[in-house]
């Protein structure tokens, strides 16, 4: 059984209680129906809330001979410990990776004063250039990090030479993923270039070469598992929409009732990635579907095509994942993916059945025909008809096995 090591935290300006342990099953579902338990992609674990009422709870629902090591009171609240920049110079690889707070739990005020200026004048500039939410939320969390580790350094004042520091210690000392350097390079590219106005001040900086990494799905048995595990229709008709135009989650929730069409038999989805409008098919299943959703869901949509009763608002995207997380859980399906493989399944799934892929990229919404052709690698239309050399020795000689 594994052991759990605690510790009290300050995550998003947030006392909380920091659970670290080898990965285990049903450990991962206890946390997860903790109340208040919440995952943290940057700190890489779970994480409950720091009080006496969570943490008991949670250590009295404990499977036998699990334990928490280092018996003390994790509920007293602790204060924000001052950052400390971290030298850009010397870097040595093999160093300790140096923990570095979240960038959306940091506060102006432990920024110098130049760099407060220039983490303003960066976010003002974003809004004026009228970037997506998510892009402005990610360029600030990449912008602020650098400026975290810059220190009483300015950042107006660095040279591409010292970048070039950083950006090592990133990947060196930080371990840092190739997509991320690449977002943090994309977020001070766009300071230097669009805010400071310096002309290719990136074009002696070279960018890690990404892995080519194939798009994860599910067959049809699978899938076949995975919408037969949810019991809810609201939550079948969420996955079904998904699968069936292959929509990214932040689509689903923000289809409106009038955007569709079922007379042209469409879906409009509006403003989606790159504030790009596009039509997606709308399947008679999906439609039947739908229209049995509506009529019998209590209360009944009022703007959005799926709404929280709660705030009658959009649901919350994160909810949409869980549902996912949990229907997959339910039918027993190990591979680890997301919500998103709907949307590979649906690509790959029209591939195999000779779709053109010009058409798949119009329904995806693709900028690229480069990106579409990812799915190329995956479909098993023109696989199935290759014979092995193995069978064909098989058939003709005689091997003994």
């Amino acid at each position: 059984m594994p052991i759990i090591i605690a510790s009290a935290i300050v995550h998003r300006n947030e006392n909380r209680i920091k659970l670290l342990f080898e990965k285990y099953e049903p450990l991962s579902l206890l946390i997860k129906n903790t109340a208040g338990a919440r995952w943290s992609r940057t700190l890489k674990s779970w994480h409950i809330p720091r009080s006496v009422k969570a943490y008991n709870g949670f250590k009295a629902a404990l499977p036998p001979g699990c334990t928490i090591q280092g018996e003390k009171d994790h509920t007293k609240n602790v204060a924000v410990t001052p950052l400390q920049p971290a030298p850009l110079n010397n870097i040595q690889p093999g160093i300790v990776k140096k923990q570095v707070p979240a960038a959306s739990a940091f506060t102006l005020s432990q920024l110098s004063p130049a760099n407060q200026q220039a983490f303003q004048l960066f976010t003002r500039h974003l809004v004026l250039k009228a970037y997506s939410p998510s892009t402005i939320k990610t360029y600030r969390n990449e912008f602020a990090a650098f400026l975290q580790i810059m220190g009483a350094a300015s950042a107006k004042s660095l040279t591409t030479s010292r970048v070039k520091d950083y950006l090592a210690y990133c990947f060196v000392n930080l371990k840092l993923s190739e997509n991320t350097i690449h977002s943090r390079i994309n977020a001070l590219k766009f300071y230097y270039e669009q805010v400071l106005n310096r002309e290719k001040f990136f074009w002696e900086i070279p960018r890690p070469k990404r892995p080519i990494l194939l798009p994860k799905l599910l067959n049809q048995t699978e899938l076949r598992h995975l919408f037969n595990a949810l019991v809810n229709r609201k939550h079948k008709a969420m996955l079904f929409t998904a699968y069936s135009a292959g929509l990214r989650v932040s689509e689903i929730v923000n289809i409106k009732l009038k955007d569709i069409d079922s007379r042209r038999m469409q879906i409009l989805i509006r403003k989606a990635k790159g504030k790009k409008d596009r039509y997606v098919n709308l399947s008679p299943v999906l439609l039947d579907v739908l229209r049995k959703y509506i009529s019998d869901y209590k209360p009944r949509p009022g703007i959005f095509l799926f709404e929280s009763e709660q705030t009658r608002q959009a649901y919350p995207v994160r909810t949409v994942q869980q549902i996912f997380c949990n229907a997959k859980t339910k039918a027993g399906i190990n591979k680890e993916v997301g919500i998103h493989s709907l949307r590979h399944s649906f690509a790959t799934h029209l591939l195999d059945k000779g779709t053109d892929i010009k058409y798949i990229k119009d329904l995806l919404g693709h900028f690229d025909i480069r990106t579409t052709e990812r799915y190329l690698h995956v479909s098993n239309r023109q696989l199935v008809n290759i014979i092995s050399p193995l069978d064909d020795i098989f058939k003709i000689e005689d091997i003994v096995w």
